[in-house]
This record gives C-alpha cells, sequence and structure tokens, in this order.
C-alpha cells in the first residue's frame, strides 16, 4: 500500500497528465501545427514516465524494507536505474 501523502501526491500528478492531455486534444481538435502537437505529446510522455517511475519506486521501497542492508542498496541502484531509463 502507498503512503497516503504519497498517494495523493501521485493523484495529483494524475489530474496535471490528464489537464495535458486534453490541452493536445484540443490542439488537434483546433488544427495546431503539428509540431506543438508533438511537443506537448513528447511533454505528456514524460510525465506519464515520471509517474511510471515514482510508482516503481514505491514499489521496490516496500519489497526492501524488510531486507537486509545489502538489499536495501540493491534497491536504491535499482530505483537509479529505473529513473535514468525513464527518463
Amino acid at each position: 500500500m502507498l503512503d497516503p501523502r504519497h498517494k495523493k501526491k501521485l493523484l495529483q500528478r494524475i489530474s496535471r497528465i490528464r489537464g495535458q492531455l486534453n490541452g493536445v486534444e484540443n490542439m488537434l481538435a483546433q488544427d495546431r501545427h503539428t509540431f506543438k502537437i508533438l511537443q506537448n505529446a513528447a511533454a505528456c510522455r514524460g510525465a506519464l514516465n515520471g509517474l511510471m517511475a515514482e510508482i516503481i519506486e514505491a514499489h521496490i521501497h516496500q519489497l526492501s524494507d524488510t531486507g537486509s542492508q545489502k538489499q536495501k542498496e540493491s534497491a536504491s541502484e535499482l530505483i537509479d536505474i529505473v529513473h535514468a531509463y525513464l527518463k
């Protein structure tokens, strides 16, 4: 389970992503320049990747919380890899 404060933060983040996606939809409906649409779509993808990274990080922390110091260090290294990959 996620910490209630963290869960609230993630839900707020999802709300912002939804707003970004609505913006892309509006730009398409208004026949805006494709470059601007692509820029906004890329921003949405980045925001979604960041959300996924945070959720994965929370899961890794949950798995390693009861582990040894070595497991916690490995979890930290894995989190760094996830953040680098989803950047």
